[in-house]
């Protein structure tokens, strides 16, 4: 059973459990490490068929630039959906330290920074701002008894565990998928434009109505739609992109998503080069991606490293599939940082932005059993 895959992890294996597949790595036949997407395709097809193995499994960072860390595992199980996963979230150790970077009025301030910076003469459409909680603890995080409630309490996500260089782990539960290939067809379902769910059903029934008449979130889609769009688009003999959004729905975030599908032109593009191809979307960085990208090294305070990257696997037969790294934490010993963003547009308003940060953050402490006010 998938369930018990997902209780078998442990800290240094890869794990990926979404609603139709789960996937557990473990161990080390070799390393990939590499910027350039297609020199990092090439690579990882070589390692592969170097080492006779069918998967190679990893995260790819947030920065164009940097380089994505890559694994052909010794050993590999897969199985169908991890849901239902009966497990309820453990207790999770209460923090003993929680600081947040920025502050919540420094992150609004960022946002009315970037407000004046689209609004002005220049280029930018949109940025994605992101904020971040920095948690420390007694001891050391137990990442095998927080994951199965992790997977649980997500029951439409894609709960991860990737180990990173230096003995870290990128943990979370992300709703979105940046794209799966299975033979010739190909889909990706990017999701941008996002309010906190309601309280009581009423509640939250008028917040999902709210989010699908907002011009500024339907606009804030409709730039990361487009995007999808014209990277696919030329890797594809068929593409079909619905005219407008529907809603989805996380434990804590009503979300805009678009379910984009295709049939490769050609068969011997690989999920990875695709995944690849399409990271970073303006859902995690902005548009354009040059001047998003220069908005975000002034306004963040940190280095988001994996964060709103991606993780995923990649077979010898080019299948595979590649989630955006969103509501997650890095993880090393006692310390977890958390991140979280909102994309802001010129219509954006500082503290909407900041209850969305926090709505967010809500996903991952929650699933993890941490109780934290206010965060």
């Amino acid at each position: 059973m998938a369930e018990h895959v997902v209780r078998d992890y442990r800290p240094g294996a890869f794990l990926l459990a979404g609603p139709t597949s789960t996937l557990l790595a473990e161990g080390e036949r070799a390393v990939v490490t590499e910027s350039d997407p297609e020199e990092l395709s090439a690579r990882v097809e070589k390692a592969l068929a170097d080492s006779g193995a069918q998967v190679a499994v990893g995260a790819l960072p947030f920065a164009p630039g940097a380089p994505a860390h890559v694994v052909v595992p010794a050993e590999v199980r897969r199985t169908g959906s991890a849901h239902p996963c009966s497990a309820a979230p453990a207790a999770g150790a209460a923090p003993v330290s929680v600081t947040p970077v920025p502050s919540g009025a420094g992150y609004e301030a960022a946002v009315a920074a970037a407000v004046a910076l689209l609004r002005g003469p220049g280029e930018l459409r949109k940025v994605v701002l992101a904020r971040t909680l920095r948690l420390g603890f007694a001891a050391p995080v137990d990442l095998a008894a927080l994951l199965p409630g992790l997977v649980a309490a997500n029951p439409q996500g894609h709960t991860f565990a990737a180990p990173l260089p230096g003995g870290r782990t990128l943990l979370g539960a992300t709703p979105e998928l940046l794209v799966s290939r299975t033979g010739t067809r190909v889909v990706s379902n990017p999701l941008a434009g996002s309010l906190p769910r309601g309280i009581t059903p009423e509640q939250d029934r008028a917040l999902a109505d709210e989010l699908l008449a907002s011009g500024k979130d339907q606009a804030e889609h409709r730039v990361v739609v487009e995007a999808v769009e014209e990277v696919l688009r030329p890797f594809c003999r068929s593409l079909h992109v619905p005219a407008g959004p529907s809603l989805v729905a996380t434990p804590t975030v009503w979300h805009l998503s678009t379910r984009i599908t295709g049939e490769l032109a050609d068969p011997g593009i690989s999920a990875l080069r695709l995944a690849a191809a399409l990271h970073p979307t303006p859902a995690v960085c902005g548009t354009p991606a040059a001047a998003a990208a220069a908005a975000i090294a002034d306004l963040e305070p940190f280095e988001r490293g994996f964060y709103s990257g991606a993780v995923g696997w990649t077979g010898a037969d080019g299948d595979g599939e590649w989630v955006v790294s969103l509501r997650c934490a890095e993880v090393f010993d006692r310390e977890m940082v958390l991140y979280a963003g909102a994309g802001v547009m010129p219509a954006s308003v500082p503290a909407a932005e900041l209850a969305e940060t926090s709505a967010k953050f809500a996903t991952l402490l929650r699933g993890l059993g941490i109780d934290l006010p206010g965060a």
